[in-house]
């Protein structure tokens, strides 16, 4: 150890020698990415007593830390991706600010050895002498008091950081840190990066809203950020595959700095990328040496053996390990070691992250047979008990349980197909021995379903083949059951192979197999509320396989009509209710979640709220299993919310819906957060669900001011829908919102043209009452007239609600201005009428100003809806305020063609991923021409950017 490597510290009792190295950040590995979102969490956590970064290792916890003192906060002048140059010195603190002090902790550290680096720590950083209040040792009580007074009365307060103090496994070395946080009059501030459980009081830290926590959610790479690290290597990968090697990765930091250094000697970078696991050497290696080797045997084991199932809650760990304890344990994992996500529901469920469960899977693989056939026994058991029949039947399968399997298929077949993407981990099952299939032919189609909903349609028709061959042998009865669950496997397989011609016959010859005298299916008075029983339908006999028909088929027709962009709300309405009275939750889950949404669109907010909270109440709902009925219930709430106008409520449940869908950061919030186009590229098979959340988001945009965003967005999601035949009512809507954004902009000639020949023939309603709306607005209240639709017809029933709405109030402010007061408020009353059951108020609150006069006059003039009146001008008044644009100013240096391109897409949420995607140029281009705006604009921040230049009208 050379000489500048030592802090002597005298005297006579022989103190240790300390290494400075301990004692200074070390120089993060290069290069560096800047993450400036990360380091003002740092800078805004510091401002309190105590900031925790608690994950597991290889998560970046010491590079950020390390970055962040280097920098001496976040400076402003760095840009997120930027490359962070390392001189190797410190940045000097800022004069005001608190005085950093660094200690590294090391495995070994007793409190003695603690508290030397502590006691060097804090004099270099308050300027004491060795003779001062800071103890060399484990301190005594009166040490502590004359510390904390010494750091009370200090001029500046003290930053102490501590890197990897999970390494101190004695709880009383911490003790004097925690008297130090309580005295020192807020002086003192800690900074903390550790692995697992600290032995600190967080929990009152964090009632007393004194603790900052970032964990492996915020520490994970967004796909900017990852893209930023690869041109950082030299490497250059297109979108799509960084957002899968984020994915892949979950936004490991240490996974992703492993990829970004092999994938450069790769030839073909982006197979490579999509290929990425954690079976791959480097990365297994990492893993056994950095994370298994940390844990308790007991732990690794019951890692290993719930890797069987790819998530799991203590009931079903407790069947896998036999420990009693599994369910603490596995919350252990998922809180102090992070090596589990946590799912917010009740009970729990857990899954690990990606390249973690490829690791465990692989060892899993090595396990004895016998042994592994015992893991999958006990999964298929616990599944078939927890009426969760297609898992059951997966680990039946891989179990060699035949007759579990044939017995799984026969009672449970109407939930055994395929209703979202989820990726399914698990190899195929060895096919069952020939003598089972013919002693037992159901247990090939049980194999048929399994791969159904596997998504593996191939292997589906070979089993469905091989058990074709012996149903001549079966007696009748039996035969005819047969039969009829060989047609049921023929609609699934149609369905997941989009072929629509196909189900549609296969569904029709399964309806044919109903039993005689079963009744008609028709549209029940109500949709059904409330739980529903797991169990299916016992001792109905000819009902219960009525029911199981009219849902299946019903459910299957309508997710066909569904792909194809159409809106089938009864349908879905009905195979619900069928499922329901069969008694099949997974079933019911696909109807309930899939009507809530169409209700919404067609304006039964009350229905449709109660499908929606209905489905995610449901218990498959609470796994992932049910996360794309789970999206399509939370896009029926935030619609619902939208139109009546809790526009903070709809943008909340926009986020919730966007990670289901593929989103990668769901949508909250404003253009920094997850760009809404993400829907239109990640939900290519669910149309409607990306074309409602592009409506809604469009009117959001509008909300803020920044209707051009939303016009763009509609613009795409009705590009999105061309190919759709079936799509008509959708895309009407579409085009009907892009209208009034457009007419709303002073666009009226592109709003005409928009509409051209809408309203000629009268038979969408959709587009009529726009074409009348933007007559209005353009003061040609005859023409308005004349295309306005009779809304009080019979037919009009049919109409969405809101467009009906629309419609009414049109009437009304066409008779005010014809000077029919008395008429005007005859329609408006019977408007109130419509909207005031479903709590529709967007239609008053965002509607133009006459409206608002027409309310105003309304509550003088006497109504039976006075709260809601009153309520509505209010809500008008606020809603209808259009920030006014300021004058256009002169920029000293112009921007370029490119750079107001560039501009332009700034005020979307797109990345800057996406921006260069969209306009074929480089990431790096990109970000060139960013910082050249930033500058011209004298702006830091992409909010500012583009609010400065909305100010100068240059957007």
């Amino acid at each position: 150890m050379s000489e500048q490597d030592r802090v002597r510290v005298e005297p006579a009792v022989g103190p240790p020698l300390l290494l400075a190295s301990r004692l200074t950040p070390a120089v993060p590995p290069e290069p560096v990415v800047a993450r400036p979102r990360l380091l003002r969490r740092l800078d805004e956590g510091s401002a309190g007593p105590v900031t925790r970064i608690a994950a597991p290792a290889g998560w970046g916890k010491t590079t950020l830390l390390a970055s962040w003192v280097r920098l001496g906060g976040a400076p402003a002048e760095v840009e997120p991706g930027a490359v962070v140059p390392d001189s190797g010195e410190l940045a000097a603190p800022p004069e005001s600010g608190p005085v950093p002090a660094w200690v590294s902790v090391e495995v070994g550290d007793d409190g003695d050895r603690l508290w030397s680096y502590l006691a060097a720590a804090l004099r270099a950083a308050t300027g004491s002498t060795e003779s001062g209040p800071v103890p060399d040792r484990s301190p005594r009580p009166e040490h502590l008091e004359a510390l904390a007074a010494s750091l009370a009365a200090a001029e500046r307060p003290v930053l102490l950081i501590l890197d990897d103090l999970h390494r101190v496994a004695d709880p009383a070395a911490l003790t004097g840190l925690e008297f130090l946080l309580r005295h020192a009059e807020q002086r003192l501030r800690l900074v903390i990066g550790a692995r697992a459980g600290l032995h600190l009081p967080l929990h009152r830290l964090r009632l007393a809203g004194e603790l900052t926590e970032i964990g492996p959610d915020e520490l994970a790479f967004t796909d900017d950020e990852v893209a930023d690290l690869l041109t950082a290597h030299g490497v250059a990968l297109p979108a799509a595959a960084v957002h899968r090697l984020r994915e892949r990765t979950g936004g490991w930091p240490a996974a992703l700095r492993i990829a970004a250094l092999a994938v450069r000697g790769q030839a073909d970078p982006e197979r490579w990328a999509g290929q990425f696991g954690g079976d791959q050497p480097e990365i297994a290696g990492y893993l056994h040496e950095e994370v298994l080797a940390t844990l308790d045997p007991a732990e690794e084991d019951l890692l290993r053996r719930t890797a069987v199932v790819d998530t799991v809650c203590a009931d079903l760990a407790e069947a896998l390990t036999g420990r009693a304890d599994a369910g603490q344990a596995l919350a252990d994992l998922a809180g102090a070691g992070g090596l589990l996500h946590r799912e917010d529901t009740r009970p729990a469920w857990y899954r690990c992250e990606p390249l973690l469960a490829d690791l465990l899977r692989a060892d899993l693989a090595r396990l004895p047979a016998d042994e592994l056939r015992e893991l999958h026994a006990r999964a298929a058991d616990w599944y078939a008990g927890d009426g969760r029949p297609a898992d059951g039947l997966r680990h039946a399968l891989a179990a060699g349980r035949w007759d579990l399997a044939g017995d799984l298929f026969v009672a449970h077949w109407p939930e055994l197909t395929r209703y979202d993407s989820e990726p399914v981990h698990a190899p195929a099952p060895v096919a069952p021995p020939a003598e089972v299939v013919r002693a037992d032919p159901e247990v090939a189609l049980a194999c048929a379903a399994e791969r159904v909903c596997a998504g593996d349609l191939p292997a589906a028709s070979g089993h469905l083949g091989v058990a074709a061959e012996h149903a001549a042998g079966l007696p009748v009865p039996r035969r005819d059951r047969f039969l009829r669950l060989v047609t049921a496997l023929e609609v699934s397989v149609a369905r997941l192979a989009d072929d629509q011609a196909e189900v549609r016959a296969a569904a029709a010859r399964l309806l044919r197999t109903r039993p005689e005298g079963a009744t008609p299916t028709r549209l029940p008075d109500s949709a059904p509320t409330g739980p529903s029983s797991s169990a299916p339908t016992t001792g109905g006999g000819a009902a219960a396989d009525d029911a199981d028909l009219r849902a299946f088929t019903g459910t299957a027709l309508g997710l066909v009509e569904l792909a194809g962009g159409a809106l089938p709300a009864a349908r879905f309405v009905r195979a619900r209710a069928a499922a329901r009275e069969a008694g099949r939750p997974r079933t019911e889950l696909v109807g309930a979640s899939r009507a809530a949404l169409l209700l919404a669109v067609r304006g039964d907010l009350r229905a449709a709220e109660q499908a929606a909270r209905d489905a995610l109440g449901m218990t498959p709902c609470r796994g992932w299993s049910g996360r794309l009925d789970c999206a399509y219930a939370y896009l029926a709430l935030a619609l619902v919310a939208l139109l009546r106008d809790q526009p903070e409520e709809a943008a909340a449940n926009l986020a919730l819906a966007g990670p289901a869908l593929g989103v990668a950061d769901g949508w909250a919030g404003g253009p920094e957060a997850g760009s809404a186009e993400d829907w239109l590229a990640a939900a290519p098979g669910e149309p409607v669900a990306a074309a409602v959340a592009a409506l809604c988001r469009a009117q959001l945009h509008r909300d803020a001011g920044d209707p051009a965003a939303g016009q763009r967005l509609l613009v795409r999601a009705g590009a999105a829908l061309a190919d759709r035949p079936s799509a008509t009512e959708l895309t009407s809507l579409l085009r009907a919102a892009e209208a009034e954004l457009r007419a709303e902009r002073g666009d009226l000639d592109a709003a005409r043209d928009l509409l051209a020949g809408s309203a000629d023939d009268g038979t969408d309603p959709v587009l009529a009452v726009t074409v009348a709306k933007v007559e209005l607005l353009a003061g040609d209240t005859a023409a308005a007239g004349r295309v306005l639709p009779g809304w009080q017809s019979p037919s009009a029933t049919a109409w969405p609600l809101p467009v009906r709405l629309d419609a009414g109030l049109l009437d009304a402010v066409l008779a005010e201005r014809a000077g029919d007061g008395r008429r005007a408020g005859r329609i408006l009353e019977q408007v109130l009428d419509l909207a005031g059951p479903q709590g529709c108020r967007r239609v008053f609150t965002r509607a133009a100003p006459p409206v608002r006069d027409l309310l105003a006059a309304h509550l003088d003039a006497g109504t039976a809806h006075f709260t809601l009146v009153s309520d509505l001008v209010r809500g008008a008044s606020t809603s209808t305020a259009r920030p006014t644009a300021a004058p256009r100013g002169v920029l000293d240096e112009p921007l370029t063609e490119r750079e107001l391109t560039i501009l332009r897409y700034l005020q979307s949420i797109l990345s800057n991923v996406e921006i260069a995607s969209e306009l074929s140029l480089s990431v790096n281009t990109v970000k060139t021409h960013v910082r050249n705006i930033y500058r011209k604009l004298d702006a830091t921040r992409r909010r500012e950017a583009v609010r400065r230049a909305r100010e100068l009208r240059l957007i």
